[in-house]
């Protein structure tokens, strides 16, 4: 339930804050007084769009705060509307999105205003009371959530049949690139082995001629080679370490460097002989290179290792549709899956809907006889639809004021026949739903008299087991109330604004707002005492 309400700065109002209790709600009050907009301000906190046109003169923003009573305790829901035309949402004190202050006001309460009779005549709408009376919740759940797999599942086959239809198109081309850099064997490192000996093989001459004259400076014809001067050499450093041990050390490195470099003239006699001048290798090393650089040029990229990648992404090209047929054979086989699951939704659906039907229809029937439609006929008719996320069916809900051939009411139901059914309706439904709080505006428009009376007898009636809220004009209605709330407006010459407000009606006050609905501007005594009378049958 709605235990209190706070607004600052909204529109016409400056500051409110007031209580509500349990049971049935009456608010009334002049045109013009300011109904709208406390129901406007209600409006923020289930989510409503804002502007910054509804921040009352001179502020720089507006708030308005519900606490509500629930099972799981108070919880405060808060909307604070800047004048640049940005809002904040807030549940507890903790900013939320808008959508979940929405989706917990929701659950708190239903502003059902004279615009929203229009709703009657909404299929869906009608197919959501249907759902709701035949207690459609869970299996409308699994429908849902079916039908976005299914259309998930919908759009990943497709994507995937025109991956695979783009794939086999470029087959031959993919083939041809892979059967290409298969046959050219490259190898990782190869690159640079052949720039090598390419350079080796075309300077062959120089090289050989370079590397004869170091073999000779090595081992001089005239004289002892390097290699066994340097022995000689060691022999006299040992002798003279017998008389300076220091000499001993050094005949040691210089054996040292004697291997050194005898293993450095063994590989130079190596690289001689390996040199050879062949033009034919050279020719074959060239075409190889040759190769090597096209594909590189080719297929953009600077080095063997990034050819071999290439090959091997054309290699899973060839050979992916393969794999792209085994995924589009498996997609298929679970659309098929989620169809045979989202047809037997839809079945589920289908038979306690038309197992419901008859029952809601006899009980929206026996409402409207009640309030005077005796004759009234009312009819749920389920009509074949397209499969979707609320099944494969659709609802017309059928109305007959004189118990004639039913026909869609939006074609046939007046203004007043609207109310009375649009109250049916909600009474049925507060039963099923168990919404905390109501909140009617106008419900009643378009009747009058006993009709009225007896439209305030069910909401009254509703009032018994939940909070409800009635605007209204007519004192048939506003007499059943628990509390009866008063909105009107205030001049203040001093400041020359008008400002609306809200206050409890007891004892004389709510008698003379009785009063004043029976008559008019003018109260009559005939009219107090009609006031008087109502609020006593209304206590009894």
């Amino acid at each position: 339930m709605l235990r209190s309400l706070h607004i600052r700065n909204y529109v016409l109002i400056d500051s409110l804050d007031i209580k509500f209790p349990e049971g049935l709600v009456i608010i009334t009050g002049q045109t013009g007084a300011g109904k709208s907009i406390l129901l406007g301000a209600l409006g923020l906190l289930a989510g409503e769009r804002a502007s910054a046109e509804i921040i009352g003169q001179g502020g720089e923003s507006c708030v308005v705060e519900g606490e509500f009573e629930t099972p799981e305790g108070l919880r405060i829901i808060r909307r604070v509307v800047y004048n640049s035309g940005r809002s904040r949402s807030f549940i507890d004190d903790c900013p939320v999105q808008l959508e979940e202050l929405s989706e917990l006001s929701s659950r708190l309460f239903d502003i059902h205003s004279q615009h929203r009779s229009l709703l009657l005549t909404d299929k869906q709408f009608q197919l959501y009371l249907l759902d709701r009376y035949a207690g459609n919740g869970k299996a409308l759940e699994e429908c849902r959530e079916h039908w976005k797999a299914l259309g998930a599942c919908r759009k990943e086959l497709d994507e995937a049949r025109e991956e695979l239809r783009r794939s086999t198109a470029e087959r031959d081309y993919n083939e041809a690139q892979f059967r290409e850099l298969e046959a050219a064997a490259l190898r990782d490192g190869e690159l640079e082995e052949l720039e090598e000996e390419q350079q080796a093989l075309a300077n062959a001459e120089e090289i050989q001629e370079r590397l004869s004259q170091a073999i000779g400076l090595f081992n001089p014809p005239d004289r002892p080679g390097m290699g066994e001067s340097l022995r000689e050499a060691r022999r006299s450093l040992d002798h003279a370490g017998k008389f300076i041990p220091s000499m001993l050390e050094l005949g040691e490195r210089l054996e040292s460097a004697r291997i050194e470099l005898e293993d450095i003239f063994s590989e130079v006699e190596s690289a001689a002989e390996r040199t050879v001048s062949s033009g034919d290798r050279l020719q074959a090393v060239e075409e190889r290179l040759s190769l090597i650089y096209r594909l590189m040029h080719k297929h953009g990229c600077d080095s063997i290792a990034g050819l071999l990648e290439i090959k091997d992404r054309y290699s899973r090209a060839v050979n992916g549709t393969e794999e792209q047929e085994e995924r589009c054979s498996e997609l298929e086989k679970r659309f098929e899956s989620l169809s045979k699951a989202h047809a037997k939704d839809c079945a589920t659906l289908n038979a306690a809907r038309l197992k419901a039907a008859p029952g809601f229809a006899a009980e929206v029937a026996g409402h409207l006889h009640f309030l005077e439609l005796e004759r009234a006929g009312f009819e749920v008719e389920l009509l074949p639809a397209a499969p979707g996320a609320q099944g494969s069916d659709s609802v017309c809900f059928k109305f007959s004021a004189d118990g004639g051939r039913s026909t869609d009411v939006a074609k046939c139901a007046s203004g007043g026949e609207i109310s009375r059914i649009m109250l049916s309706l909600k009474a049925i439904m507060a039963r099923f739903e168990g919404m905390p709080t109501l909140i009617f505006d106008e419900i009643d428009s378009g009747v009058s008299g006993s009709v009225a009376d007896k439209m305030g007898s069910m909401i009254c009636e509703m009032g018994r087991t939940m909070q409800v809220f009635s605007i209204t004009h007519l004192p048939q209605v506003a007499a059943k109330g628990s509390a009866h709330y008063l909105v009107s407006k205030q001049f203040d010459p001093a400041t020359g604004r008008t400002t609306s407000g809200i206050r409890l009606l007891e004892g004389d006050g709510r008698v003379q707002e009785l009063a004043r609905l029976l008559s008019g501007s003018v109260v009559t005594q005939e009219a107090v005492a009609n006031a008087r009378a109502l609020l006593k049958e209304a206590a009894s």
